[in-house]
Parts: structure tokens; C-alpha cells; sequence
């Protein structure tokens, strides 16, 4: 029973953990392929400017167009922004926006 215990214990050590994301602080979850469990958090609105272009993240400049698959709708109303590694100098991965209507 030991050698079956260990082998258990390394699987999950070794297997990636596909269907794990992390939560915003409201409790949603985001999802994996945006955050890799690390790389999304909500930031306040300043960071985040709306252009004829599209998005615009303020800290590095980058334009996320509107119509971008990238830019998904917020479940809690507020801006949540997964970039590379979670820095706020890299390119995004996934831009969660409010509806208009907030």
C-alpha cells in the first residue's frame, strides 16, 4: 500500500492541474486559460482607459480592441485584468470588462 500511496503522491505532484483557477476576491472563479492560477487580478478602473480602438491598459500602452476574444464580460461589474505572469508590464491574456449598463 505504501509503493500505491507514493505513486498517488507523485502523480498529483507531476500532472498538471488543468481544471484549477484561482477566485476573485467577489468568488468567481476566473477561468484557467485565462489565469494559469496566477496571472489575473481586479485592478481599479484608472488602469483601464476605453478608446475609439478599443481597451487600452494604461501601464504598458497596449490596445485590446473591443471585438477581441480576449475581452470577456465581468461577473461582478469591475475590471479584472490577467496579464503574463500576473505583471503589470507584460501583455494581457484575457481583460474582464463591466457591462455597460454598471
Amino acid at each position: 500500500m505504501c509503493g500505491a500511496a507514493a505513486g498517488l503522491l507523485i502523480s498529483i505532484l507531476i500532472l498538471p492541474s488543468a481544471g484549477l483557477a484561482h477566485d476573485a476576491k467577489s468568488g468567481w472563479t476566473y477561468p484557467y486559460a485565462c489565469c494559469s492560477n496566477n496571472d489575473c487580478r481586479e485592478v481599479p478602473a484608472s488602469v483601464i482607459s476605453e478608446r475609439p480602438e478599443g481597451y487600452v491598459i494604461n501601464t504598458t500602452g497596449e490596445v485590446v480592441a473591443y471585438s477581441d476574444r480576449r475581452v470577456r464580460q465581468s461577473p461582478d461589474g469591475v475590471y479584472h485584468w490577467c496579464s503574463v505572469a500576473g505583471a503589470d508590464t507584460t501583455r494581457t491574456i484575457c481583460l474582464f470588462v463591466p457591462p455597460k449598463s454598471f
